[in-house]
């Protein structure tokens, strides 16, 4: 545990974009995309509208990963997956309502089928599905952008003209305070206002259209604090088993996944060898050795016993002893 100054660190984005259907999400999601990263070949879109994000395939060259129903929170987490493993920037998720609707009917499913209809104890199994979902997009190494559908309700304006307007989004409750910008869209006007901000880079600004520059500003932010220490450097500097365990720990999934066999080699080098370590043979010096000859030549085997306790012999040396133990054998 240790007390530090705090500092904004280097972040990627989570935004999200709620609007009622026809308010322009994709397109405004793709657009800040392309001013996050400048690349379409570095931006992805999760589509699970039937395929609606390549109606925009004028913009750029963007990618698009198709999925069908059910829309399980497992879906989005494998096709967040696929993305990383291609490289991808920025990860738009089109949309994040399904994943919402779906668990609701599958937790009706179950609360009929295991818990006699209460659908409480129901969500005891059906809300960490939700949570790994949130966790995956909060963890991820990519800017992420989802988008959200709102329920559309009509009200009268005050020119007496009928109007839809977004009025709560599909989503579980809260799911904006988990990110760092919500944005609603007016179906109308295609004009954004947040409902949340912590970059406040929006504080007192007009309802805007999102646009590459939009992007750009978030991008800049983004960017602007310190930048994080890799993984792979936080491992190394490790010194003990200990602490090697709880740094590979702290990191989100998907680091540990990638500095796996990093983490395998630092920990060999922190192990404790059991081989022993090779004797470093301590031989007399050579005055000492002259004289222990002497007295061995008198005394025998009891003085080579004394001086094997503290000093080593060249092979040259024991050969000598040995035949001078040999000749006093003899002589007796």
């Amino acid at each position: 545990m240790e007390l530090k100054k705090a500092s904004r660190k280097q972040v990627k984005l989570r935004l999200n974009i709620s609007a009622p259907s026809g308010a322009g999400k994709t397109y405004s999601a793709l657009r800040m995309a392309k001013g996050l990263v400048g690349d379409w070949n570095k931006i992805a879109v999760i589509d699970t509208e039937n395929g609606s994000a390549s109606l925009y395939s004028h913009l750029g060259e963007f990618n698009t990963i198709d999925i069908s129903a059910p829309f399980t929170p497992e879906k989005y987490i494998e096709a967040i997956d696929v993305c990383l493993a291609a490289g991808m920037e920025v990860i738009i998720m089109d949309s994040t309502t399904h994943e919402w609707t779906t668990l609701l009917e599958e937790n009706e499913t179950l609360a009929q089928a295991k818990f006699r209809g209460n659908t409480w104890s129901a969500w005891s199994q059906t809300t960490p599905r939700h949570d790994r979902f949130v966790n995956k997009v909060l963890q991820c190494p990519a800017h992420v952008i989802t988008c959200t559908r709102s329920k559309t309700e009509t009200v009268m304006g005050e020119d007496k003209k009928v109007k839809k307007v977004g009025m709560k989004d599909q989503q579980r409750e809260g799911w904006e305070y988990e990110l760092t910008v919500s944005l609603n869209i007016d179906r109308d006007t295609h004009l954004a206002i947040p409902s949340k901000d912590r970059t406040n880079l929006f504080e007192g600004k007009n309802p805007f259209l999102i646009t590459e520059e939009i992007g750009e500003q978030i991008k800049e932010w983004c960017e602007s604090g310190v930048a994080e220490k890799p993984a792979s450097d936080k491992l190394r500097e490790a010194t003990t088993l200990a602490e090697l365990a709880n740094v590979y720990k702290s990191l989100p999934r998907h680091e540990q996944e990638a500095n796996i066999c990093l983490k395998d080699q630092l920990k060999a080098k922190l192990t404790p060898s059991t081989t022993p370590e090779p004797k470093v043979p301590v031989l007399m010096p050579d005055a000492e050795y002259k004289a222990f000859i002497a007295k061995l030549k008198k005394k025998g085997e009891p003085e080579l016993v004394a001086k094997r306790e503290f000093f080593d012999f060249t092979p040259e040396q024991e050969t000598e002893i040995a035949n001078i133990l040999a000749s006093l054998t003899n002589a007796a």
